[in-house]
């Protein structure tokens, strides 16, 4: 059964006009080191925590500012999130298309709220907390090309013509701001695309990019700003003791300093902004945008920031395959994944230098279930794991993946899974950028506080709840790493629940043995 409204009754919580509050039983264990009749052991004991959370239900007008708005994702969601507000409908070769968010986590999945008379009860994922309405989104952002969004959606190719027709008319007086365009961080076949860009020293253009978030918010009269980068991947920086591995050496130095040392690119100097000015940062690519020191700021500022590439295709699958093959007593001992697209994400990859961050957030996807089994791995043991991506301009944003994962089983036997998927990028990577802008936004309403603390305070500023939407996800330090997709979302699934008082899923189902 599916139900569309719901509300919990329980003494552990209480709802207000302005807020939800609820207690919550933290059920987990701890190990021990112990010495009994002269032999130490590893001791399991059970240990319970009890939390309080206070999640805020005002709704804020929401500002969305895309770095690389003109690019594929960009404008696929902005004109995707228009069709869905104005009802839009369009003619394809098979049939009339309705608008919808399918692929999105928050507007088109559903989750289990309870049972009623042996029928389990779902409801949908975003009617569990009050959630901002993408139909009220306000979106802008910047870029290196001053082409209009309707025509960088003509050039991107990812919606039906009928489709481009009707949103052209919304999409045409959309021009993003200049960005900042750092010839020694993007590929050199970018340069084509790029005829804008903020001048003048680093320290100006980071001032420029806190004054155009300013202007933003204010000329558009919304309440709150994300900021989320959805532009080209540039290359790795340095991560170099005295320059970016402390707050105070990242901001201490003159940032033309940084830009000789060639570590200072745009995309450590767009979250510093947003840090700065406390608005929610989230990295959708892959270089090491969260240097250090960036980090150590957005902590004493308090400013939420994640991410790291959106996980949509090759490497979702890769991370419910190789749970499934470990956790059943397989030993992966080889992946091998091909990937070809002719989007310009493609084109950009194709650079030896922006391919490397590329390879580095696809090749750790699998370690923390490899290392979750000492069974099937000695310590260090790891599989092969090979990524190649190639730029085939002809099938655009349609891209092909292949993987081959090969498996030792029982008695020495072999075992080979081959996959072939083909998906349209764009298409699976906007609803993914719609997710993170709401629970970013959902994430800085919602406090809690263990028994013995005494004050209410956020989660921390390192988002982990975006794990389940990003490939390498960026964790606080001494935080573990979990990759496998079933528990990031069970993560971020209880936390939902618990913010309402629902005990979280544990899929015992004692109710029916």
């Amino acid at each position: 059964m599916f139900i569309e409204n719901f509300k919990v009754e329980s003494p552990n919580v209480k709802y207000s006009q302005t807020e939800i509050q609820s207690v919550y039983n933290y059920e987990t264990t701890e190990l021990v080191h112990e010495n009994r009749n002269g032999a130490y052991q590893w001791i399991i004991k059970p240990k319970s925590v009890k939390y309080e959370f206070k999640t805020n239900t005002h709704v804020p007008k929401l500002g969305v500012m895309l770095v690389g708005w003109g690019g594929n994702n960009g404008s696929t969601l902005t004109g995707g999130v228009i069709a869905n507000r104005e009802g839009i409908s369009w003619a394809t070769k098979d049939k009339i298309q309705q608008a919808n968010y399918f692929g999105s986590l928050t507007q088109a999945s559903a989750i289990r709220v309870g049972s009623y008379q042996g029928e389990e009860i779902y409801a949908p994922f975003k009617s569990l907390l009050p959630m901002v309405n993408p139909d009220d989104i306000v979106f802008g952002g910047w870029d290196i090309s001053n082409m209009n969004l309707a025509d960088a959606m003509g050039r991107a190719k990812v919606f039906d013509i009928d489709l481009q027709k009707q949103l052209r008319p919304y999409m045409e007086s959309m021009v993003p701001l200049p960005g900042i365009y750092d010839h020694d961080f993007i590929a050199a076949h970018q340069e084509e695309r790029g005829n804008m860009g903020i001048k003048g020293t680093k320290k100006r253009q980071v001032h420029q990019v806190i004054k155009d978030m300013r202007e933003f918010k204010e000329k558009n009269k919304v309440d709150k700003l994300v900021v989320l980068w959805t532009a080209n991947i540039e290359r790795y920086i340095r991560v170099m003791v005295g320059l970016n591995d402390t707050t105070e050496n990242l901001l201490g130095l003159p940032l033309e300093q940084k830009m000789r040392a060639e570590i200072f690119p745009f995309h450590p100097c767009l979250p510093i902004a947003c840090v700065t000015e406390n608005v929610p940062f989230i990295n959708g690519s892959l270089q090491n945008t969260f240097v250090p020191g960036l980090i150590d700021f957005a902590i004493q500022k308090n400013c939420l920031i994640g991410g790291d590439d959106f996980k949509s295709g090759q490497t979702k699958m890769k991370s419910v395959l190789v749970d499934f093959l470990v956790g059943a007593g397989i030993k992966p001992t080889s992946i091998v994944s091909y990937n070809h697209l002719g989007n310009n994400d493609g084109m950009n990859l194709s650079a030896p230098q922006t391919f490397r961050s590329k390879e580095i957030s696809k090749s750790n996807v699998v370690d923390d279930m490899v290392n979750s089994n000492a069974i099937l791995y000695e310590p260090g043991e790891h599989p092969d794991h090979v990524v190649v991506i190639k730029y085939v301009p002809y099938v655009a944003d349609s891209k092909r993946a292949m993987d081959e994962y090969t498996s030792e089983i029982f008695m020495g036997g072999k075992n080979t899974i081959v996959l072939h998927n083909t998906c349209e990028d764009s298409f699976l990577a906007a609803p993914i950028i719609l997710d993170l802008v709401l629970l970013a936004e959902l994430s800085t309403r919602i406090q809690f506080k263990a028994e013995k603390e005494g004050k209410f305070h956020s989660f921390h500023p390192v988002a982990t709840i975006f794990s389940y939407l990003t490939k390498a996800p960026l964790v606080p330090p001494g935080t573990p790493v979990v990759n496998a997709l079933s528990k990031q979302r069970a993560m971020l699934e209880n936390i939902m629940r618990a913010c309402v008082g629902l005990a979280p899923e544990n899929n015992m189902i004692l109710e029916y043995k």
